[in-house]
């Protein structure tokens, strides 16, 4: 297949395009080309801006990734709007290409993220689950998840992955969280009752390549290992992973104090379950923590 990618040099891009570049044809879409070729190793003209398609047309199917990290800075009004316009409006300018495709592309596949869900404690959640409750996140996610949901108008697939904490050393929260286990400064943050619902990097991909290719997809996917842990086992784990010791506590005043609002992403959590991911016939690589951790740092 041809594929477009956005966020092709991000955390998850990387390694998706190391994953899809053996089988097929890929174009890449990044604000910086040239930089992003270099890093991605690839040749010149296999990365563009969005502004220089027209259409789609020969582009079989669209893995949409891009996105500002909900973790990157304090939450101010500006940075809000950096956060949701960096997705809706990448979103908004696929769709006006794909009208005018001929034809258009069979496959939709959109980053969404288990912020969606809200705050919801222990209670297992699945695909069906309708927070009652809307906050920054969750107006983030599901207007990013309308959008991307009406690619089908246009006889696209389209598939949605609500995407948990991503661990891999190259990027995302674990890797801003290792500096500090290193030291032997790790330890729950907040009461450390709140859920924790991950996937490694290695297995995202997976599952992005598992949607790709099985015709029968369709839909919201949960990115997430069915084995979700509190707070407090995820960093004595991570801890016992290091040989580190598992003392501090951070109270929860200390990250709103220095976060804010996005205190909120590390204090709350959900129990988000891969059920339509399992019932597809998925198989998860690394689904317990202590065997993703090995496989993460030895990686």
């Amino acid at each position: 297949m041809k594929i477009l990618i956005t966020g092709a040099s991000g955390f998850i891009g990387q390694s998706l395009v190391n994953l899809l570049r053996t089988d097929h044809e890929l174009l890449l879409v990044s604000r910086r080309p040239t930089l992003a070729a270099k890093r991605l190793a690839v040749d010149n003209s296999k990365v563009i801006q969005l502004e220089q398609l027209n259409s789609l047309d020969g582009v079989d199917a669209i893995i949409n990734l891009a996105g500002e990290s909900l973790a990157a800075k304090r939450w101010s009004v500006e940075q809000k709007r950096r956060i949701s316009e960096s997705r809706w409006l990448i979103t908004e300018a696929l769709l006006t290409k794909l009208k005018n495709s001929a034809p258009a592309p069979r496959i939709w596949i959109n980053a969404s993220a288990i912020g969606f869900y809200g705050a919801q404690g222990a209670e297992p959640l699945d695909e069906n689950f309708v927070p009652t409750q809307t906050d920054f996140p969750n107006r983030v996610c599901a207007h990013w998840e309308e959008l991307a949901q009406q690619a089908s108008s246009f006889n696209c697939r389209v598939c949605i992955i609500r995407i948990g904490l991503v661990l891999g050393t190259q990027g995302g929260a674990l890797a801003k969280m290792l500096p500090a286990y290193w030291l032997g400064l790790g330890g729950p943050l907040g009461s450390g009752k709140q859920m924790v619902s991950w996937i490694t990097r290695t297995d995202l991909v997976y599952v992005i390549r598992f949607l790709l290719e099985n015709a029968q997809c369709s839909g919201v996917y949960n990115a997430t290992t069915p084995h979700v842990i509190s707070n407090a086992e995820f960093s004595a784990a991570l801890a016992n992973a290091l040989h580190r010791p598992h003392l501090l506590h951070t109270p929860a005043w200390v990250l709103k104090l220095l976060l804010g609002e996005m205190a909120a992403l590390l204090l709350n959590g959900q129990n988000v379950q891969p059920t339509r991911l399992l019932e597809a016939g998925f198989q998860f690589r690394y689904s317990t923590l202590p065997e993703a951790l090995h496989h993460v740092l030895e990686d």
